[in-house]
């Protein structure tokens, strides 16, 4: 029986028993593609297939087809299979047009697509709100498609999402300054289901089959990218990574009850200023990043008032650590150790050895403790 079949992130994936769908990015990837060729070619492939970033080869089928005078533009409904996403059914289209030689591939937020107005974000003031690895996947299906027939595939490729305004009103895009509609998200193409009890309980069963092939440390992680991280650090099998997404308090209070010798909880850097913060719970709907605690750290690591003012008012968690980054105040490694404290406080005394690794959107280490 290999490690995969017996535990690990991707057996924990399959235990939770539920559907697992497509994002945002994912729909406008596919979009994008069955556009982009038939404005070459005149016709739009239906089903259209493309690539993850895990190697899944999905089909999308087209729900909207229009060719024009010098564009094109496809249209998917999302799946989010059985997670209770606020997209789930949405429809997002890419329209495509062709532009000069050299141009590149220039995203634009078309209907329902918000555009980011404050900083803090991993994108730009003023850009289209369409996240890094979804514009990755985007071009590079559109190199794809124009290598296949000979063009030089300089394009403009406009994103929207039918009733995307009126979905982002039950987002945190106003909040974040992203105005005007939803967010293109997605760092692995999948929608992971997100059940409280099914995914507590696929914790315990990671945790359960670690302990009986005798691992002495496994990683609690918060997605796929903190994931990446801790195979690099620690060169960890499959089998000893648990998928901790939002929950926290479910892994540290298992260990402490079913004890291993180290453990590592990795994650971003925000998420993890949650648990620094004493929540267990990191998902944005029960907890919120706390800016004010951040500067409070902050001026322990030697940060002005005039700075510490600064990060109480940030936008985002990655805004206040950038702040500080430029400030030579080492914000990072000042959550990771407080993160690291709450995490013993849940394990009260167990057996287990803690670190914690927090990381920004790239997966690059940004503190630890």
């Amino acid at each position: 029986m290999t490690a995969e079949a017996r535990g690990g992130r991707s057996a924990q994936l399959k235990h939770t028993g539920l559907r697992p769908g497509w994002t945002t990015g994912a729909c406008a990837t596919a979009a994008t593609t069955a556009a982009y060729t038939a404005l070459l070619t005149g016709d739009f492939p239906d089903p259209v297939s493309i690539t993850l970033p895990r190697g899944q080869t999905p089909a999308f089928a087209l729900a909207v087809e229009e060719l024009g005078p010098g564009q094109a533009s496809a249209g998917v409904v999302k799946d989010a299979g059985d997670d209770p996403d606020v997209t789930h059914g949405a429809l997002v289209r890419a329209t495509v047009r062709r532009l000069p030689p050299g141009s590149g591939v220039v995203f634009r937020a078309g209907s329902g697509v918000g555009t980011v107005t404050l900083p803090g974000l991993p994108l730009d003031v003023g850009e289209p709100a369409v996240n890094p690895v979804p514009r990755r996947l985007m071009r590079e299906h559109v190199e794809r498609v124009a290598a296949e027939y000979g063009e030089p595939g300089d394009v403009e490729v406009t994103v929207s999402v039918d009733h995307g305004e009126e979905i982002a009103r039950s987002t945190w895009n106003g909040r974040l300054g992203i105005l005007g509609g939803l967010s293109i998200l997605g760092t692995t193409g999948v929608v992971v289901p997100y059940s409280c009890s099914a995914w507590i309980d696929s914790i315990r069963r990671g945790v359960d089959v670690a302990r009986a092939a005798g691992l002495e440390h496994v990683a609690g992680c918060t997605g796929s990218t903190s994931e990446k991280t801790v195979v690099a650090e620690y060169d960890l099998p499959d089998i000893a990574l648990l998928d901790m997404g939002d929950f926290a308090g479910a892994v540290l209070k298992y260990v402490r009850r079913h004890p291993i010798p180290r453990l590592t909880i990795c994650g971003g850097f925000a998420k993890l200023s949650k648990l620094a913060a004493g929540h267990l719970d990191l998902h944005s709907a029960r907890s919120q990043v706390d800016k004010p605690f951040l500067a409070y750290l902050a001026r322990q690591g030697g940060a002005t008032e005039e700075l510490a003012s600064r990060i109480a008012t940030a936008n985002t968690g990655l805004e206040a650590l950038r702040l500080c980054e430029a400030a030579g105040v080492r914000l990072g490694d000042l959550v990771a150790a407080r993160a690291r404290d709450e995490a013993l406080a849940v394990l009260r005394g167990a057996p287990v050895e803690v670190d914690v690794i927090c990381i920004d959107r790239a997966g690059v280490v940004v503190g630890r403790g």
